[in-house]
């Protein structure tokens, strides 16, 4: 019979017909903005201020998309998200070989404190949140934003955003790193010396289980294999001398929300009750703050199809309510023409109204963890953390996390998870609508599609060349020069990263230097 079948979540959790108050587990005593932070880190949550509404851009040049974020801020966006092209997150200018057809393809050309100033003409840097979604070179474009606000007469301590330097998961699911785990590792922490000293109040790092779940993982490997690598940069800090509470309450998360709505909820609810023990219990962090696990999340961009593309936008509320349910702090809404190239301004700001309509109209917002105390969403958080702390249990048995990737263990859990799924929606066992079922014949009609500028890398090669000729080549030289010698001992990199950018040394350059000493990595 129907009703005698197993019901799975995404991660194979099983799901009763029936919940009562005997799955709870006792829970449900304690209140938002109370240790561990099951129920949210704040206890008004969204009644006093409503989650920061983002929207990832970023394509062509700096000054295309400048375009596009002061069209999303006149739509209401209240933070904005910088998505940098392949040849920046790799540290190459574009005028290096490896750069050509990817220069503005799939995000903004950066290479230059000048396309820095581009990127945000008009924008006040004190009167924004940032977030720069890059990692391998988090340090430079950190550097670049720093030295734009000392152009401009920004106090540091006005810069509010996130970088998010996450190198682990590049090695575990995506694979936009340049330098081998244990020097790239050393620039993380820099970032979070440099930031305690300078920039107070800018998140040093999003932890991301975002890419890790793009790639495949299930909902408990996310939670897991997220809070391992959250784990493995606590640990590089403090081995860097750092005091726990000086930095861990700059340490940001970032997380995907897909479809399975109740399941989604309760892994948020668990991460933060997670990550709460672990900072208190095994790091000894008194400050309550570290223990916060603060996230911003994006809807799944795996779950969008080319199939019928407007039934995104129902996948992507679905997502959304689920992010904001589970407590997120900002949120991104993916454009429903994802499938097919990067969002138009018109599926952009469907996306941002969207979170807008869940804020204002639906009633979401007026009450913290509305679902708290739900027989179910309480036993699937509890199932959901005693899943996830079996698998950081073997990642410590292995070592941590740079020993567990590097014996391709979370790497291999989530392949085999890929497939599984994969193989679901093959086999028809995993409903897609509208591929795999409600099918219609031939395409159907295809939206507009955003079309890059064919032009573009042509006149950002210009525009670097220029750059280049009309700066002080001796004092780029120095710069480098001395970038080299200290990357050859153990001092911190962000301030001669910075004096780099002052002295006009372009993004690649300043990779360049790192990578004479520190070597490129090769996965094998």
């Amino acid at each position: 019979m129907a009703e005698d079948r197993i019901v799975r979540t995404s991660s194979g959790l099983p799901i009763k017909e029936v919940y009562g108050p005997a799955d709870t587990g006792g829970r449900g005593a304690e209140q938002p903005g109370e240790f561990p932070y099951t129920r949210g880190i704040h206890r008004s949550m969204y009644r006093g201020k409503v989650w920061t509404m983002r929207q990832y851009a970023g394509f062509g040049s700096a000054a295309e998309t400048n375009a596009r974020y002061h069209f999303l801020l006149r739509q209401g966006i209240t933070g904005l998200s910088v998505a940098f092209d392949l040849p920046t997150q790799m540290g190459r200018d574009p005028d290096h070989h490896l750069a050509r057809g990817e220069v503005g393809r799939v995000g903004v050309s950066i290479s230059t404190i000048d396309d820095m100033d581009r990127l945000f003409q008009g924008i006040k840097l004190e009167d924004v949140s940032i977030s720069m979604t890059i990692n391998a070179t988090a340090s430079i474009l950190l550097a670049f934003l720093v030295v734009l606000a000392e152009r401009r007469g920004v106090p540091l301590t006005a810069l509010r955003g996130t970088t998010q330097n996450d190198i682990l998961k590049e090695y575990i699911a995506r694979g936009t790193y340049i330098y081998p785990p244990r020097p790239a590792m050393r620039l993380v922490t820099d970032i979070f010396s440099y930031c305690a000293a300078h920039v107070p109040n800018w998140n040093t790092i999003s932890v991301s289980g975002y890419h890790i779940r793009e790639a495949g993982s299930t909902a408990v490997e996310e939670v897991a294999f997220t809070l391992a690598d959250g784990i493995a940069y606590v640990d590089a800090a403090l081995q860097r001398g750092l005091k726990v509470d000086e930095f861990a309450p700059r340490v940001a998360f970032f997380f995907n929300c897909h479809n399975n709505f109740f399941e989604e909820i309760a892994k948020f609810r668990a991460a933060r009750r997670m990550w709460a023990r672990i900072m208190r219990e095994r790091f000894g962090a008194q400050d309550p703050r570290s223990m916060m696990l603060r996230f911003h999340t994006q809807t799944a961009g795996s779950s969008l199809t080319a199939q019928q593309p407007h039934n995104n936008v129902v996948r992507t509320t679905v997502q959304a309510l689920a992010a904001v349910l589970g407590g997120t702090q900002s949120l991104h809404t993916n454009g429903f023409d994802e499938a097919l190239g990067l969002p138009t301004e018109q599926s952009a700001q469907l996306a941002l109204r969207t979170q807008q309509i869940i804020a204002e109209e639906s009633g979401i917002a007026a009450s913290a963890d509305p679902l708290g105390g739900s027989y179910m969403i309480e036993a699937l958080t509890d199932s959901i953390e005693r899943e996830a702390q079996r698998r950081l249990d073997t990642i410590d048995a292995m070592g941590g996390m740079l020993a567990a990737l590097e014996q391709r263990y979370p790497q291999g859990e989530i392949e085999s998870s890929a497939y599984e799924a994969q193989l679901a929606v093959e086999q028809g066992s995993s409903v897609v609508v509208g591929v795999n079922r409600y099918c219609e014949e031939g395409a159907g009609e295809a939206p507009p599609v955003l079309k890059i500028n064919p032009k573009g890398e042509s006149e950002q090669l210009v525009r670097i060349a220029e750059f280049k000729a009309r700066r002080d080549s001796a004092k780029v030289a120095a710069a480098l020069s001395s970038l080299e010698t200290l990357a050859r001992s153990d001092g911190e990199l962000m301030t001669p990263i910075v004096e780099c950018v002052r002295s006009s040394c372009t993004l690649g350059e300043i990779s360049n230097a790192l990578r004479n000493v520190f070597g490129e990595y090769r996965d094998v």
